[in-house]
C-alpha cells in the first residue's frame, strides 16, 4: 500500500497456508508473496513481479528478518540468485524447460525453532571450508543452468558449514538423508533451518518411494512421525489463479 501510495484504503486479507509453520519451507515468505501479488490484482497490477519483490521484502522482514532467499523465487519462480543487497540486485536461473525436477520434502512432527537453529552456526570457519562450499556454491548454479540433476543434488548435499552443525539437533537427519540417497535421490539436506528434509529427484513416482523410505528413516532412527510431499519446480511463481467479480 505504501508503495502504491496509497493511505485512506483499509484492506483484510484472509490466508490458507498450505505450508506447516517453522517447517524450514519458508512459510512465511509464501504468505507475503500471496498477500503482495492479491494486492497488486485488486489496484490493477501496476507493479511488476520484482517491484512485488521489494514489497514482499519489506513484509518478510518484519517476521524473519531482511533476506529475499525465500521471497525472490515465490514470487519469481524457478530459482533465483541474490547478487546483491545494496542495491537489491536479483539473478533468475533457468532450468531447462526440457527436464524435469522434483523436490522430496518430509517434514518431521519437530520443532526446530530458527532462532535455535541460527545459534548452532559457527561464528568462524576455516578456509578450506570456505572453499570448499564456495565451490558447491557454483557448481549448483552451473547445474541448475545446465540441468544437471545429479550434479545439482551432489551440491546440495556437500555443505561442510550449516547441516554438520543443525543436523544432529534434529534426531534422525543424519539417517533420513542416507535412505534418500539409497533410494534413488540424486541429493538430499536440510530445508532452511530445518526440521524439514529435501531431495531432489527426476520423477513424481520415484520421488513418492523416496518419500517413503524419508519417513520410515525419520520414525525409526528419531522416533519421529514425518509427511512426505513430493513438488515439481514451479517455474512462475505466485500469480493469480481465480478472482470473484468486482
Amino acid at each position: 500500500m505504501k508503495m502504491l501510495n496509497i493511505r485512506s484504503v483499509g484492506l483484510s486479507l484472509s490466508l490458507e497456508k498450505g505450508l506447516p509453520l517453522g517447517s524450514g519451507l519458508g512459510s512465511s515468505a509464501a504468505s507475503a508473496a500471496a498477500a503482495a501479488v492479491a494486492v497488486n490484482e485488486l489496484f490493477g497490477s501496476p507493479f511488476s513481479p520484482s517491484e512485488l519483490v521489494i514489497a514482499g521484502l519489506e513484509s518478510e522482514a518484519k517476521v524473519s528478518g531482511y533476506h529475499a532467499d525465500n521471497i525472490a523465487p515465490s514470487i519469481l519462480g524457478g530459482f533465483v540468485l541474490i547478487r546483491s543487497y545494496e542495491p537489491l540486485e536479483l539473478m533468475q536461473l533457468q532450468f531447462p524447460h526440457e527436464k524435469s525436477l522434483f523436490f522430496v520434502l518430509v517434514n518431521p512432527e519437530f520443532e526446530a525453532p530458527t532462532k535455535k537453529m541460527r545459534a548452532a552456526l559457527p561464528q568462524e570457519i576455516t578456509m578450506s571450508h570456505h572453499v570448499w562450499n564456495s565451490s558447491q556454491a557454483g557448481a549448483l548454479v552451473a547445474s541448475v543452468l545446465q540441468g544437471d540433476i545429479n550434479g545439482l543434488g551432489k551440491a546440495l548435499s556437500s555443505d561442510k558449514i550449516v547441516e554438520p552443525r543443525r543436523a544432529p539437533l534434529i534426531p534422525g537427519m543424519e539417517a533420513v538423508k542416507k535412505a534418500a540417497i539409497e533410494a534413488g535421490a540424486f541429493g538430499c539436506t536440510i530445508s532452511g533451518a530445518g526440521p524439514t528434509a529435501v531431495a531432489v529427484t527426476d520423477g513424481e513416482e520415484r520421488g513418492r518411494e523416496i518419500g517413503e523410505r524419508m519417513v520410515e528413516a525419520f520414525m525409526k532412527e528419531g522416533n519421529l512421525k514425518a509427511l512426505a510431499m513430493v513438488k515439481q519446480l514451479d517455474r512462475v511463481g505466485a500469480r493469480l489463479v481465480t478472482s470473484a467479480p468486482r
